[in-house]
């Protein structure tokens, strides 16, 4: 999903991505996941060509099914024979049904994709059906019960979120259900990789030295119940170190102390200044339609993480629209707010944070 872009921040670079992939499955890399509409499907067919030339059969191949463009039965078919064909293979090695949560059960049930899935499988389209995940974990253990046949199951896991959608509880019930259990963010999304200075701290005396991106892979590996580590990767640099973070990470590669550590670590980033938004949306709509939510989420997020993860709020949760520059400061969100913030002296300084920072 998050393969390196030209200098035009909008197009792929396939050489450089498919150079890369080469290169991590020379070096022992065995899975790749895609999804149908990742680079607005340009992911799928540019991993297609990386796996020509003998690759295919050195790697299992993920890609998922976007169940939300699932209006109808017969769409599973006809959206799983292009991925056939765009990746160019015979069959896919893991299937999975994207991002779901209570939506998507609804249309499980509807367009009967479960019997869709055993249909796959019977005729060797897939090997393995599984699901990536987005809820809580009541819904994890619906969905897990509902069908006999799945290997694996996707979900959220790195040490900020250790109890959050649906975090260890999840991880653990997967294992004891016997399936696969894949993490996915295990840096949430890049954030673990630049800490806050205060959080830096904690992680000295260690007996092992690590970079902080290590820190956050070596506490998702410790797991038993963990099966794998999904990385997106954007450069060659980040492959060699992942590579080489994987050699010396295993079950049991933390200490005690480290753990507690990384625990100390989440405690210090809770002590980052934030505007004490609680994203309850009272304060919405906006009359001049400003995602006040997440402009403020953007905020705290910089605060904690730096310009990339105030960014990608911005780029990833609100349209252009709903940014915070259209913010005339009428103050007619204040008087519902629960927490009494001033959002319309917030909202002037995160258009103008976000400014600087572009």
């Amino acid at each position: 999903m998050r393969l390196p872009m030209k200098k035009d921040g909008k197009t792929v670079d396939a050489d450089e991505a498919i150079a890369m992939m080469h290169y991590a499955i020379n070096n022992g890399v065995n899975y790749f996941d895609t999804a149908f509409g990742y680079h607005s499907g340009e992911s799928e067919l540019i991993l297609g060509r990386a796996l020509r030339d003998g690759y295919r059969e050195k790697v299992k191949v993920a890609t998922k099914l976007p169940v939300w463009d699932v209006k109808k039965a017969e769409d599973f078919d006809r959206i799983l024979a292009k991925q056939l064909e765009k990746l160019g293979v015979g069959h896919i090695d893991v299937y999975l049904l994207h991002g779901l949560g209570r939506d998507g059960i609804k249309t499980i049930k509807e367009c009967k994709l479960l019997d869709k899935l055993d249909v796959a499988m019977g005729d060797g389209r897939i090997k393995n059906a599984g699901f990536s995940f987005h809820d809580d974990f009541d819904c994890l253990k619906d969905i897990i019960n509902m069908y006999d046949n799945w290997s694996m199951a996707q979900v959220q896991f790195n040490y900020l979120n250790k109890n959050d959608e649906p975090g260890e509880k999840g991880v653990k019930f997967l294992a004891d259900k016997g399936l696969a259990a894949v993490a996915m963010v295990p840096c949430q999304g890049g954030n673990l990789a630049n800490l806050p200075h205060q959080a830096l701290v904690a992680f000295e005396g260690s007996d092992k030295e690590r970079t902080v991106v290590q820190w956050a892979y070596d506490w998702v590996w410790n797991y038993p119940e963990i099966t794998m580590v999904l990385s997106g990767m954007s450069s060659m640099q980040q492959v060699k170190d992942n590579i080489a973070y994987a050699k010396e990470s295993s079950v049991g590669c933390m200490s005690a102390s480290d753990v507690s550590r990384v625990e100390k670590a989440v405690e210090l980033i809770g002590t980052v200044p934030q505007i004490p938004c609680t994203m309850c949306k009272y304060c919405m709509p906006c009359p001049q339609n400003v995602n006040i939510a997440a402009c403020m989420a953007a905020m705290n997020e910089g605060s904690k993480f730096g310009k990339d993860a105030a960014l990608n709020v911005y780029k990833w949760w609100m349209s252009e629209k709903e940014h915070a520059e259209f913010c005339n400061s009428c103050g007619t969100c204040e008087a519902k707010c629960p927490q009494k913030i001033k959002i319309s002296e917030e909202i002037p300084k995160i258009a103008e944070y976000i400014a600087k920072i572009k």
